[in-house]
C-alpha cells in the first residue's frame, strides 16, 4: 500500500473521530525527554497514588513523519481507565531527523525517561506497539537501560526488515527508515530487526488481523515460528475480519485483546 492510500486508510479510522478528551484535558503528565520538538511523550496515570505498572505505547506509521503520536494517546488512555499506565511516545521520524540511528536513541531516551515517575512501578513495564511501532516495541524490549522491559506486545508489527524490504511493505519505507538495503547495511538490519535479535528472552504477545493488507500477517507467524525455534515465551492472537488499522480503535475486540494481553505480561 503506498503512502497516499496508507494515509487515507488512517483518516478513515473510527479513531480519528474518537471521543476520548485530548491528553492535556485528561490530566495526562506532559514530558519531554530531549530539546527536539519531537522528543516529548504523554503520561496518562490511573486514580490514586499507589505504583502502578506501565505500558510505553509506540505508534506506527511506517516511521514517517506524516503519523504522530496522536495515534498512540487514545490507547494511552484508555489503559489508564483498566489500572495501567499508559505512555504514548513521540520519537523523530524520518522526515524530520528520524531514521538510523536517530530513531533508536530517541526510543531509548524515552523509556529510560519513565525512571524518574515516582508512581511507575519500573519492575513492571512492557511496550505496546503498531506496525512500525511493533518493530521499536521489540527492538526495546531487547535492549538494557535505565527501564527494563519485563514484556512486548506487537500489534501487526513489521518484525523481519529485510522480507519486508523484499516484499516492499510500506514501499520504500524500510530503506528509508535504515538508509539502505540489507546488502548495504547488513549491521543495522541485524541490530534494527525483532527477528534478527531472538532470543529476546522477554514474553512477547503478538497481535494481528487475518485481513491486514498493509502488514502481511506472515510477518507475525514468520516471527512466532523463529522465536519458538529459540526458546522465546511467544503468542499470537489472530482477530478474525480485523485489518491494519482495528488494532488500534479502543472501541474493537482487537484492541481489546492487546489490553488483555498487556495485563497478562504485567501480572
Amino acid at each position: 500500500m503506498n503512502r497516499r492510500v496508507l494515509l487515507a486508510a488512517a483518516a478513515s479510522l473510527p479513531l480519528a473521530g474518537c471521543s476520548a478528551k485530548p491528553a492535556a484535558a485528561s490530566g495526562a503528565l506532559q514530558l519531554s525527554y530531549g530539546d527536539d520538538e519531537s522528543q516529548v511523550a504523554e503520561l496518562h496515570l490511573p486514580p490514586g497514588t499507589a505504583k502502578v505498572p506501565a505500558a510505553v505505547v509506540i505508534h506506527g506509521g511506517f516511521w514517517q513523519s506524516a503519523y504522530g503520536m496522536s495515534l498512540a494517546t487514545p490507547l494511552a488512555a484508555d489503559l489508564a481507565e483498566h489500572g495501567i499506565a499508559g505512555y504514548a511516545i513521540e520519537y523523530r521520524r524520518v522526515g524530520n531527523g528520524g531514521g538510523w540511528p536517530t530513531t533508536f536513541e530517541d526510543i531509548a531516551a524515552a523509556i529510560d525517561a519513565l525512571a524518574d515517575q515516582p508512581r511507575i512501578d519500573l519492575t513492571k513495564v512492557i511496550a505496546i506497539g503498531h506496525s512500525a511501532g511493533g518493530q521499536l516495541a521489540l527492538w526495546a524490549a531487547a535492549r538494557s537501560g535505565r527501564v527494563h522491559l519485563c514484556g512486548a506486545v506487537s500489534q501487526a508489527g513489521v518484525l523481519d526488515l529485510a522480507a519486508a524490504y523484499r516484499q516492499q511493505v510500506g514501499g520504500s519505507a524500510v530503506q528509508d527508515f535504515l538508509g539502505g538495503t540489507p546488502e548495504a547495511h547488513p549491521d543495522r538490519y541485524a541490530d534494527a530487526s525483532p527477528i534478527q535479535r531472538l532470543p529476546l528472552k522477554v514474553p512477547v504477545a503478538l497481535i494481528h488481523g487475518n485481513r491486514d493488507a498493509v502488514v502481511p500477517l506472515p510477518q507475525s507467524t514468520g516471527y512466532l515460528d523463529a522465536a519458538k525455534r529459540a526458546g522465546d515465551d511467544v503468542t499470537l492472537t489472530t482477530v478474525p475480519g480485523a485489518g491494519h488499522f482495528e488494532v488500534i480503535d479502543p472501541a474493537h475486540a482487537a484492541w481489546t485483546a492487546t489490553r488483555s494481553e498487556a495485563d497478562r505480561l504485567l501480572r
